[in-house]
């Protein structure tokens, strides 16, 4: 186990190196972790670190910024429409209570203390939800589904 996590500690990049990685400044990286749009891992030191995912996910955040002309809080809203409850099983009763699933405003890793205790006591990089949404393909088929099924329903 300790040397997977030495495994894990290589791959990882410092913010410095993701920035100049991604022709961006730290700044803007840790204006996205502000947003609630990324969480990196942290230190006991408090220093962020970035794995291979993150990377992928802080290009697409880009993408979707530079090319679709989306803003951060857009970006966010549409983290927030996820359907979470479809990724992670959640009773009907964390539903009726959950603001991720009641309040489309920001995805849920952003409100975790909120969160009912199926999510609350979880990592949230290693969730599911957090995990689909940071791959830029999947997001698209999540938001899509959402799209068909409200068509549905309208007829």
């Amino acid at each position: 186990m300790e040397g997977e996590s030495e495994h894990n500690e290589q791959r990882a990049m410092k913010i410095g190196q993701v920035a100049r990685e991604l022709n961006i400044s730290v700044e803007t990286i840790r204006m996205y972790e502000t947003a609630g749009l990324i969480l990196p891992e942290k230190t006991g030191s408090g220093q962020r670190l970035f794995d291979v995912n993150d990377v992928f996910w802080l290009n697409c955040i880009r993408r979707l910024i530079k090319e679709q002309g989306m803003n951060l809080e857009g970006i966010r809203r549409l983290l927030a429409l996820m359907p979470c409850w479809n990724i992670k099983p959640c009773t009907a009763k964390d539903q009726q209570i959950c603001p991720a699933v009641l309040k489309a405003e920001q995805p849920c890793w952003a409100m975790k203390e909120q969160l009912p205790p199926i999510c609350k006591t979880a990592n949230c990089r290693e969730c599911a939800v957090y995990q689909s949404a940071s791959k830029c393909t999947n997001l698209k088929t999540l938001l899509y589904g959402i799209r068909k099924r409200a068509m549905a329903l309208t007829f």
